[in-house]
This record gives structure tokens, sequence and C-alpha cells, in this order.
């Protein structure tokens, strides 16, 4: 009764908050959107709509009110029901079912300390004024005529407004350089960009009120390489006087639906250690002016990285329009999981079409063509209005003033301040001396005549982006009331993108889906190769090994890094550049591939050498191999067969995950004897399966075997594989459907003709059954006993008969998906097997296999789906796979954001389809009261949720003509392509029942194993190439040992080696490392040496004894810099991001940690990692 009684009060607590809530929302309706001191008195354009959608905002909140009501009071009941059955269920969440365990059970929730986990009890928040949710909800989408602002309104202003407060105005020269697009980046370089830098060093020096900006590193390095002393001490004085200004710094600027965040990190690591070692400069402010949309993953990386400011361009004109309607388009961007205000960042959207000249310095973009002076009469370029620019002289000085200012003046009424900006410049400009001419003095004329003439009430220069947000923060600052800002705080993304009518760039999710997947495997074999070669590093320098301290490991390492970066481009990942810079980007991942698997078995060679000395007689080349090979850029990887005899093989497994791994490993080998051993001789047991040469004849040479590996974090274990007749193997046994296979050799083939029951697979977890096509029809949770209609169909996607058609950046399909029809049953294959069990049936378009591994963890308890997908013969066809299940999803569900945060989505009938395809890096899922479903991808593509219980992901696209943006072709250079999802079936807790007023932030499950590099980080097999040396030589090695169990996964996101180099990195990075083998030695050279963009305090998150003392340099060469209770850090020092997860979340119950405390442990050498929402520690040996 005590209980009882306790939730009815804590019930009718809640209900009282809510009501109270409610209250404050309707009175928020009337105050979200500040009057500005310009317009009291008048009627403004636009007050009727603002006016409709708070009538229609507050009528949606009292309509959710009772739905809240009902939550709460269910709630409370199942709340009471979760906390009896908290004991029961407190040994484990899962049943073994029927199936024989391979492995002990474990426990997949984790036990938290009250007091590591503070934030774990704390109750409020502090919510953003404008959520995008909630945006997309009250636009109508009608997109009316808006005048010569086609896409907004007609803007009106009093001229007396600037009496009091002058007009700033700010003119940012700029110059959009793309790494490739239409040409490659080494042709666009030595065509275009390498003159816009000779010209700048000049131009800018002619003029000290001159101003540039400038963005992708990748180009001002390959440059820099080039040019003498004089050119690069005249870039530096440019950089010192603040003529010249670095913007975001990154090597590119990348994409941000597709582009996972570990490879973000990199190319921002990779530019801005390039410009602290070669410029001595960080960047302070982001520049994003070409990215299809945009995500709060890059605001919250560019915070970390030290940023305070940003700009953004590619939003949906409609969500432009109504953020101009409010004075929303300059905003704080929080992140959705923040509890406060720590993750804000000052972001500018620019209000226009685009980037260009035409459509920055005003609403009218017939006005500003006309001064573009690129485009003066006789030049290669005109204005698309008909009016011509006009050289500026005494004559029209006054009346093109007065035209120039009055665009000013409207574009400044859509913001909160007197201070505009108005970039200058597009695509490739400044390539001519005669542009910078033009386009200077020109605007100097008109400059110097508003200046001089204070009836104008205007202040007008050149600036650099920093000039702009310094003068912007003044003048907010000055007008800010009791400390609150006069910026509203803004939380979600701006995806997916429209830049008019129906035109959504959702086609470039998917766009190119063969160097998506590659981009994916260079990215976890970067990781993998850097933490093997910095441990490998480390003992070279111990044993002094000088022939892997000569190897030209980190020069390949450098260039690995630099060409992933490359194509992050927003032009490169997302598969929208010609077909011959497709190929150049592809060459170049397949080149670093080839080079970091070189790595990989270099330094795992040298780390399981008991003898380190020995590695000088060994050559790696001929020694370790890793076990897949791609024969070219095009091509889809094969398995190598290892030859065996009765001399016993070496197969070292690398695990380059920051967790200890059970996994199923399979390799090829020779003969059908073959048998696997421990290091130290203790047999292990193995599957062994056929080798299909094609879909319906098996292999007489080759065997796949298959075995369970038990691999410690970031460690390397050695097994050893032989010929020997005592071979025991579990043979797969194998059922046939719709064909006919002779039994030959070993394996027993059942041929039937016809299938009369169904096709079933199951394990201790989960139960599959499959339709006559070899299609999944229905899974079963062995755990509780139900059974869920999960059917897996695919579906074709046609392009609109209209002018404007589907091509590689645009999706515009000709309706709903018609259903993948064969005129012929599809062959179907059944494995069942010892450690894993599948169906793979053959379509003419699609090889589709269902994997499922009879093992503990996530790869048990999920089902694994790969697809071969070859459409090379369709034409303007998309072809995708639909999996729809009984989950009353309704209009909701949730994507990944680049592999860190999950952002809820709803489906609106509004839309059109292609409006409701929105990117997954590396997960979606949908869910209801009682189950969630998650689809788990190992490439980014486009995703959607078009019906209640579906989950559709687009997989390959061949359309013969261009969608009119610029890349002037189609996309037909399609490749057989390899896909790789993961079905996650779990029960949900009540607790996590999604309410409507709960804020949008979601987490993955525990059980999933993405977001995050672990979901790209698979176990790594490496083949010894030769026979076992007459003595045993290798031994496992084990990296890390956790000093206590972390919360949740950690996830180590980079750990890049810097140059041996006697300067200092002190950059603006995400991520930090420091270590040395003997920092007290006279020469001690640091082989990684700090990052960090400002002196770190206790309050930034480490404990008060880590924290590095601000009076030393932290590129000090003595380790003292960093006072760690008195000892100095032998081996490493590292910071990472991790993405924001939940800590602990299973199928009884979710406990969200939001912020944990560490202990500072005591010891030589320490592992950090920082995450939003939690750190925590572990030793190094």
């Amino acid at each position: 009764m005590k209980l009882s009684r306790q939730f009815t009060v804590f019930g009718s607590a809640i209900f009282c908050v809510v009501i109270f809530s409610l209250y404050l929302m309707l009175d928020r309706g009337h105050l979200d959107y500040p009057k500005s001191p310009r317009r009291e008195g008048s009627f403004p354009q636009g007050q009727l709509s603002m006016l409709q959608e708070k009538i229609d905002h507050l009528e949606r909140l009292l309509a959710e009110n009772n739905e809240i009501i009902s939550n709460i009071r269910d709630s409370v009941i199942n709340l009471s029901e979760s906390v009896e059955d908290g004991t029961k269920n407190s040994k484990g969440n899962f049943s073994h079912g029927a199936g024989s365990p391979l492995l002990p059970s474990k426990r997949l929730s984790l036990t938290v300390d009250p007091a590591d986990c503070l934030f774990a009890s704390q109750s409020g928040s502090q919510s953003s004024e404008v959520q995008m949710l909630d945006v997309y909800s009250l636009i109508p989408f009608d997109n009316p005529d808006g005048g010569v602002w086609k896409q907004g309104f007609d803007i009106t202003y009093k001229p007396d407004e600037w009496d009091t407060k002058p007009l700033q105005v700010f003119v940012v020269p700029h110059s959009h350089n793309d790494p490739g697009w239409l040409k490659t980046f080494d042709d666009y370089f030595r065509e275009k960009t390498q003159y816009i830098f000779n010209n700048m060093v000049v131009k800018l020096k002619e003029d000290p009120r001159r101003k540039f900006i400038w963005s992708e590193i990748s180009y001002l390095s390959k440059w820099w390489e080039a040019i003498d002393v004089q050119k690069k001490d005249a870039v530096k004085s440019l950089l010192e006087n603040g003529q010249f200004e670095i913007v975001t710094g990154g090597w590119v600027m990348p994409d941000e639906a597709g582009a996972h965040y570990f490879a973000i990190i990199d190319q921002l690591i990779e530019g801005h250690q390039w410009l602290e070692k070669n410029l001595g400069v960080k960047p302070r402010s982001g520049w994003a002016i070409d990215p299809f949309g945009h995500s709060p993953t890059m605001a919250y990386l560019l915070k970390r990285a030290g940023f305070s400011h940003m700009l953004i361009q590619r939003v949906h004109y409609a969500v432009k329009k109504h953020f101009a309607l409010h004075k929303t388009l300059e905003f704080f961007w929080r992140q959705n999981w923040d509890l406060g205000s720590v993750t804000d960042i000052f972001c500018h959207m620019m209000p226009f079409y685009s980037y260009d000249i035409p459509h920055t310095c005003g609403p009218d973009p017939k006005i500003c063509c006309q001064f573009d002076f690129k485009r003066l009469p006789g030049g290669r370029y005109g204005c698309p209005w008909g009016v011509p620019p006009e050289t500026i002289y005494p004559g029209n000085l006054q009346n093109r003033a007065e035209m120039l200012l009055d665009q000013y003046r409207k574009k400044s009424e859509l913001f909160r301040t007197t201070v505009v900006l108005a970039p200058l410049g597009d695509d490739f400009r400044y390539t001519e001396r005669t542009e910078w001419d033009h386009q200077f003095k020109n605007y100097q004329l008109l400059f110097d005549y508003m200046n001089s003439h204070s009836q104008y009430n205007v202040k007008i220069q050149f600036g650099t982006l920093s000039d702009y947000f310094d003068a912007l923060e003044k003048e907010a600052s000055a007008s800010s009331r009791n400390s609150q800002s006069i910026f509203p705080v803004v939380s979600g993304d701006f995806f997916t993108y429209a830049d008019r009518d129906d035109h959504y760039w959702s086609g470039y999710f998917t766009s190119r889906p063969f160097y998506k997947r590659m981009d994916r495997i260079l990215e976890s074999h970067l990781r993998a190769a850097e933490i093997l070669y910095y441990f490998a590093m480390k003992q070279a320098k111990q044993y002094k090994i000088s022939k892997f301290l000569s190897s030209s490991h980190y020069v390949m390492l450098t260039e690995a890094r630099r060409n992933l970066g490359l194509f992050q481009h927003h032009d490169a990942i997302t598969g929208t550049a010609k077909d011959w810079v497709v190929v150049d980007y592809g060459t170049r991942l397949f080149h670093s591939l080839m080079n970091l698997k070189k790595i990989i078995g270099h330094s795992a060679l040298l780390l399981i050498l008991k003898d380190k000395h020995s590695y000088d007689s060994y050559s790696s080349d001929t020694f370790l191999e890793m076990d897949l090979k791609q024969r070219t850029q095009s091509s889809l990887p094969q398995k190598n067969v290892i030859s065996l005899s009765a001399e016993p093989r070496y197969l070292v497994v690398y695990n380059p995950s920051e967790q200890a791994r059970s996994s199923v490993v399979s390799v090829c080998v020779s003969s059908s004897a073959a048998q696997v051993s421990s290091a130290s001789g203790k047999p292990v047991e193995i599957q062994m399966s056929a080798v299909w040469d094609t879909a319906t004849t098996v292999s007489q040479t080759a065997y796949e075997i298959s075995f369970l590996a038990e691999m410690p974090p970031l460690g390397l274990k050695v097994y050893k594989i032989l010929e020997t007749s005592s071979s025991n193997p579990h043979l797969a046994k194998y059922d046939l459907y719709n064909g006919n296979i002779a039994n030959e050799g070993i394996f027993n083939m059942n041929n039937i003709k016809s299938a009369q029951e169904a096709i079933t697979l199951e394990n201790s977890f989960i139960r599959l059954r499959f339709g006559q096509s070899g299609l999944m029809e229905e899974m079963l949770n062995k755990g509780d006993g139900k059974s869920l209609e999960v059917t897996v169909q695919f579906s074709w996607y046609g392009t609109t008969s209209k002018r404007d058609k589907s091509g590689a950046y645009l999706f515009l399909p000709d309706g709903e998906a018609k259903p993948y029809v064969y005129t012929t049953p599809p062959f179907v294959r059944v494995q069942r097997g010892r450690f894993y069990s599948d169906v793979t049936c053959f379509f003419e378009h699609v090889t589709h296999r269902v994997r499922l591994y009879n093992i503990h963890g996530v790869e048990g308890q999920s089902v694994e789906i790969s697809n071969i997908v070859d459409i090379r013969k369709e034409h303007n066809y998309e072809i995708a796979m639909r999996i729809s299940s009984s989950i009353n999803s309704q209009n909701r569900f949730y994507t990944d954001l680049n592999g860190y945060q999950i952002q809820p989505r709803v489906t609106m009938s509004k839309l059109p389809l292609q409006a409701n395809v929105y990117p997954m890096t590396t997960m979606a899922y949908i869910q209801d009261a009682e189950r969630r479903l998650t689809l788990l991808s190992a490439q980014s593509l486009g995703v959607s949720s078009l019906k209640s219980g579906q989950i559709e992901v687009i997989m390959d696209r061949r359309l013969m003509q261009d969608d009119n943006r610029g890349l002037e072709q189609g996309v037909h250079d399609n490749k057989i392509t390899a896909n790789l999802f993961r079905i996650l079936l779990e029960k949900r807790s009540v607790v996590n029942m999604p309410v409507a007023s709960r804020p949008p932030c979601r987490w993955s499950s525990s059980r999933a194993p993405g977001p995050g590099p672990r979901a790209s980080a698979p176990r790594l097999p490496l083949p010894v190439l030769a026979s076992s040396p007459p003595r045993p030589v290798l031994r496992s090695s084990a990296v890390l040992e956790p000093t206590r169990r972390p919360p949740r996964d950690p996830s180590l996101v980079i750990l890049p080696a810097l140059p041996l180099q006697p300067f200092c990195w002190l950059v603006s990075t995400i991520c930090f490392l420091l270590l040395n083998t003997n920092p007290h030695a006279a020469d001690a050279q640091p082989l990684i040496r700090v990052s960090l963009h400002r002196p770190l305090r206790a309050e930034a998150g480490l404990p008060a004894a880590l924290v590095p003392s601000p009076l030393v340099p932290l590129c000090s060469r003595r380790a003292s810099a960093l006072r760690l209770r008195g000892r100095s850090p032998q081996r490493v020092w590292s910071v990472v991001i991790l993405p924001p997860r939940a800590a602990a979340c299973d199928t009884d119950r979710c406990q969200v940690l939001k912020h944990c405390q560490a202990k500072a442990p005591v010891g030589p050498a320490y592992l950090v990692f920082l995450r939003p929402l939690g750190r925590f520690f572990l030793s190094l040996r």
C-alpha cells in the first residue's frame, strides 16, 4: 500500500508539472519572437502568417496534452510493475532458448555506480526555443511567389530606422573551391586554384583595406609545397594583419549527411595540424556554404574544436522563409541532448537561394547581379536577368550606391541587429587579376561614397568572417537585457534540403553506393592502422628496430588520412562528381587501402614477435597479409585461400575495438582436413563450409573454416592452422531449392524442388521464418516467445515523367515504389552450421543473404543481411530494400546523424515522397510501446519509413540524365555493390516509451553496436604466408587492460601519429594525445604531440589532479607539463569524443547516463576518454 501511495503522489506531481508547463507554453506563444524596435507602430509584412502559425501551434499543444495525461497514467501503473519485476530480471534479459550456448551467458546491461553518475538523478532541462521538428509541422510548404525574392516575401523598411544606430556592412570576398567535381582535384589546382593564391598575395598587399577568406586546406597545402619563401612570408603577413583569414580549416568542406564523424574529425585534425605547423594559426569560425543540408553533429564538433561561430547556407527554402519571418536566421545551435547551454554555438544562416553574388547582397538577385563586377560587359559571364553591371564612375556613383545600400538595408530587416554580412564570391572566383581589380576597386569607390555621406547612416567595409562575428557580438552584447541573449536557441537538423519546388536533394544520400562502402572500409582500416602503428612505433623505439623506424609508414598514413579527408568533400562521398573524377577518388581510396594493409601487417608482425630484434630478418611483405584482397578500385574484395600442410601456419586475428570481443572468424583454406588451435596448442572447434565459385558450383580446391575467436581489446590473437588427418570439423549442411546440385566432395547437398514447408533458421535467441522465395517473413524472440511479422522485400523506383527528373542530387520518383517482380522462382541456398546458418537467394539484380550467428552477444541476437546489387543494365531505376513489420510506429522513425547521435523523424503527408527520405550513416529504427526494430548499416544510404512499421533503404540508383544542378550528366557508372546490414529486434521498456512532451533526444540501445567506431571496426584476420618458423617466435598481444569497467562501450575515435618534430602542436583539434618513451631524458621526443584549442580547466571536464598546468606549454618536450598527481605519464594521454548514447539500455529498463564522474586512477599511463555523457579511464601497458 505504501508503494501504491507513493506512485499516486508521484503521478499527481507529474500531472501538476505538465499542467503548469502547458500554461508556460501557452504564455510563451505570445513571447516567442521579440518585436523589432524598428517595426513598432507599423504592420510588418508576414505578420498574419506568423499569427496563424502560433494559433496552429497552440491547438497542437492542446491536443497533445490529453495524450500526455493518458501516458502519465499508464506510465505510473507500468512503472510500478517494472519496479516489482526489476529483481526478477536482474540476472539477464534474454533466454538461451533451445540451442546450446557457446559461451557463458553474459548480462548485456550495465551496472552503474550511483556515485559515478551524478546526472542520472538530476532532472529538468533548458530546452531550445525553436525545435526543427516543430518548425516542419508549422510550415505549410505552399511556396507562393514572393516577388523579387521568389521564395520569400516583400521586404520594406522605414528610412529613419538607422538614425540612432547606423548600419554596419561587412563585404566578405571569398572563393569556393571544390576539391574535385567537374574536374579532378589536381586539374582544378593546376587550372584555377593556384592562380587564386598567387593573385591574392599580390592584390591584398596593394590595399590594406582588402580582405579575403579561405576554407579548403587541401588546396592551400598543395600550393604551399610549390611556392618560395617570399610568398610564404607574404601569406603569414596577411594573416597577422587580419587581411586573410582561414575559416573552418578542415582538409575539405565536408558533406554533413553521409560522412561519419570519425572521418569528419580526421579531416578537421589534418587541416588544423597543417595550419599550426606551417602558419601558426587556428581557425575561429565555421564556413559551410555548399554542403547539401546541415547536421548538428558538425556544429558540435566545431564547438568542441574551440569555435564560437559558424555559417550555413543550404537549408530548405521554406525553412529559410520561416526563419526570416521570425528573425531567427541567427541563433544558438544547441544539441538535442544538452540540458543546459554548454553545446551552444552561434550560427548564421544565409537567407537566400545561393552563396553567389546575385543572392548575397539582398533579396533582389537582378540588382545584386549588377554588383558582380566579373560580369561586366565583354567578359565570359553575364547576368541572367538581362541587366549587366556598370563600372563605377562619378556619374553613376550616387545611383549605384543607393541601389546597393537599399539591398543591404532590406537584408538587415531579416536579422535582429544592424550588422550585415554580404559574402562576395562564388565557385573558383578570383582566378584572374582583372577580377581582383574590378571587384575591389569598384566596391571601394562605393564604400568611400557611402561612408562619406552621413545621411546614409552606414559604415561599410571589406571584412573577414571574424570581423563580422566580432562586430555582431559587440552589438548583441550591448542590446541584451539582463544578460539574456537576443538570439533564439535552435535544436535539430536541416535535412532534407530542397532549393526549389519539390526538388529535394535526397538522391545523393545513395548515389554511387560502391564508394560510400569503400569509404567506410578505408575508415576502419585507417583507424586500425593508426592504433597498431602507434604501439609498434613505441616498441620500435624501445628496442631500436631501425628497419621499422626508417620505413615510410608515417608518410603512407598521412597520405591515407588526406585521401580519406578528400573523399569527405561534399561532391565526393555524395557521389555527385563527373565519372572520371569519381574514378580519381576511387583510385586514391584504393591506393591508401593497400598501403594501410601493409602498415597493419608490418606493425602486427613487430608486436607479436617475441624477439623484437628478429624483425629485421623477416620480410613482412611475405610474412603477413590481409585476409581479403581487392584487385582494382572498382571490384569487390575476395578472400585469399591459405595453403595448408602438415606444418602449422599462423593466423593472427586483430581486434581494433577497444572492447574485448568474442566473434566468429572465417577464412578460406586449401584442405578439408584443417585444424585450428590456439597459440598454446589447444584445439579450437571449427565449422567447415563450402566455397561457391558460382551460385550453383562448389569449389573443390577451397573450403571456408569458421571458429569463435576471443580477442582482447585492441589486441592481436595468434592461432595455428594445419592439415591433419585427425581434423574433425562440423560440416555445414545444405538445402537447395529450385535448383539441382550434385553431391560432390564432402558436403551433403539436399535438393528440394519446391518448399512444402516454411524455411526456418534459429539460434538460442531468434527463430526466423522464410517464404518460398527465400525472403524473411517472421522473427520470433525466444526470450519472450513472441513472434513479429518482419518481411523483407525489394522494390523499384522510377523517375518522374516531368521535365525535371532524378539525377545525382535529386530524387524525383514517379510515385510509390513498385514491387520487385521475378518471373521464375529464385534459386535458394540454405546453409546450417555450428557457428552460423544462412539463407541465400539469387535474383537477377540482387544476391540476398540472411545470416544468423549461433553465439552470444550482439552478433547472436541480431540478423545479418548482405545484398550484392547489380543494376548496370537498368535505365532510370532505383532499387530499394523494404523491411515491413507489425510494429505500430505510425509516422515516426529515427535515423542517426553521422554515426554520432539519433534524430527523430516524422513522415509528413503534406510533403512529397522524396522529402521524407533522410540520410542514414549507421542506423535507423522504428518502435512502438513494446518493440524496437533497428536497421544497422555498414554504409551511408538514404532511408525512409513511408508507412507504419516500415523501414525502406535505397541501395543503388542508375539515372540516365542530369538533374540540372551543374553536374551535366547522370549516374550510369554503377558497379556491382555489396551492402551490409544488421537487423536488431528488441523488447522495449515502458520507461523508454515515447511521449509527445519529451525532448527530441533519442538513444540507440546498449545492444546496438553503433553508432560509433566499433560498428565499422571489424576483426581483421592476417594469415601468415610463410610456414611455421622452426621455433615459436609469435605471441598474442593485448594492448589495453581496463582498471575499472567503463560505463557502456568506450570508443577510441582516433589515435593519430604525429611527426617527430621539435615544434609545438597547439592546434584547435578535437582530440589531443601525448606520448613519451622517456619523458625525463635530456633528448625526450614526444611521439605524439598535444593538440588543444585552449588550456583545460577542471570545469572543462578533467579532475583537478589531471589538469595541465596553465603555466607550462602543453607541447613542452618534458612530460611534466601535465600534472598527474605529481607523476608524469610515460606512455599515452588521449582525449577523444564519443557518441552520446545510453550507458545501459536493455530490454527491461533504460538508464540514460547523462554525466559520469570517474575517480582519477593512480598509475603511470592512462587513456582518458571524454564525451558529453560521461568519461572513464583505462590504463595502458
